[in-house]
């Protein structure tokens, strides 16, 4: 069992190193860095522009046009913040925040009485959003260096947490819901624009490094994620499929047939008042229904 704990935890940490890897590069403009979400011949897109990726997932053109350049990168899948249905005073947790653009959003609807915390473990990331956040004259965000499966948040301290096809780069999904459901205040919500599965990948698919670092390989199919976010004590869970998924994943893939196995969708959940254990005996989950 320790030899099972040591690998595990060995392509945990490889993952991490190959995600942070690619990020630094986009980020920094080095080398071919850059996701298959963004406009650009080197991951082959098939998109002119991000704000064109940008619209397709939901952000309108008063969005887009309310940040810095440099702080929408056009990494998405979708608009966290359109979901979240943010309120003046509320604190908001965004996984994964790159390089600001949601949580610069997400700011502007909970105003000077509320606050956005965004959680990124690449440290030029961070540079990024907090150069951004100077030059809006943002003081209502703040940018913290941390793991989402280990959240450098306090327990209950959290109204809302957004996510933005982060959870999918991690490789302990079921561990970033448990953290998640820690630190949101009982009567919480999670708001997350992701990549879920809709039928069993081929292993040739998920295996390609460009595909695990643009959240598809990482897809968890829609009722392993239910199962995930019930586990960690999450209920009222809802898994929305989108409308303008096709367009998207073939767009970050063209010709590779991804949106056969995969779909843009918006996750919502709940953290109760009172939470209970009814659902950690339940097994979980496999894609072709048998389980485990």
């Amino acid at each position: 069992m320790k030899n099972e704990n040591a690998e595990k935890n060995e392509n945990a940490d490889t993952l991490r190193q190959m995600v942070r890897g690619r990020y630094t590069q986009v980020v920094t403009g080095t080398g071919c860095g850059c996701t298959p979400h963004a406009a650009g011949g080197c991951c082959g897109s098939n998109f002119d522009s991000i704000e064109q990726v940008n619209r397709i997932m939901g952000y309108s053109d008063k969005e887009l046009g309310s940040v810095v350049e440099g702080a929408n990168l056009g990494l998405g899948c979708g608009n966290p913040t359109a979901i979240g249905e943010l309120q003046p005073g509320d604190v908001v947790l965004d996984l994964g925040s790159g390089a600001g653009f949601d949580c610069f959003l997400a700011a502007q609807k909970v105003g000077e009485k509320g606050c956005v915390i965004g959680v990124d473990m690449t440290p030029e990331m961070l540079s990024k959003a907090r150069g951004n956040a100077a030059k809006m004259g943002i003081t209502n965000v703040e940018f913290r260096l941390g793991e989402i499966e280990h959240l450098p948040v306090a327990d209950n301290s959290v109204d809302i947490i957004i996510s933005n096809c982060v959870i999918n780069l991690s490789p302990e999904k079921q561990q970033v819901f448990r953290d998640a459901c820690r630190v949101l205040k009982p009567g919480g919500r999670l708001f997350v624009s992701d990549v879920v599965a809709t039928a069993e990948m081929p292993d040739s698919m998920r295996e390609q490094a460009a595909l695990i670092t643009g959240c598809i390989a990482g897809a968890e199919h829609t009722d392993r994620l239910r199962y995930f976010l019930e586990e960690a004590g999450f209920e009222n869970v809802t898994i929305e499929l989108k409308a303008h998924s096709d367009e998207l994943v073939s767009g970050w893939f063209p010709g590779s047939g991804a949106e056969k196995y995969v779909s843009s969708a918006d996750i919502r959940a709940v953290k109760p008042i009172s939470i209970t254990s009814s659902t950690r005996s339940r097994p979980v989950p496999l894609y072709n229904g048998f389980v485990v």
